[in-house]
């Protein structure tokens, strides 16, 4: 299905994530953030770029993956991401959910 981010015609699955990470740009990440009440920061970038990385990487991704990455405290990922940091932060970041995340 089809959702316009960005003034951009993009490919997003049911839930709302990007089907292709192509589509995924600077721009197309403020919006989504915007959409979940989320300013981005530098320390929000730097996030988004670990979760990329290890997406790219092919590695899972995980809460628990996060505290142990020195990227983040748990703390600081529920305050940058509040209501679900794992499942918003990775729509953010326009990679797919997470199987750990319902």
């Amino acid at each position: 299905m089809k959702k316009v981010i960005a003034n951009r015609e993009i490919d997003v699955n049911e839930e709302g994530y990007l089907v292709d990470f192509k589509q995924w740009d600077r721009e197309v990440c403020e919006c989504i953030a915007g959409e979940c009440n989320v300013v981005m920061t530098e320390k929000h970038w730097e996030v988004i770029e670990y979760l990329q990385d290890k997406h790219h990487k092919d590695e899972p991704l995980s809460i628990r993956g996060i505290k142990k990455s020195g990227v983040i405290n748990i703390k600081e990922f529920y305050e940058l991401f509040p209501g679900g940091p794992l499942k918003k932060s990775t729509l953010i970041a326009g990679i797919p959910k997470p199987k750990s995340c319902i």
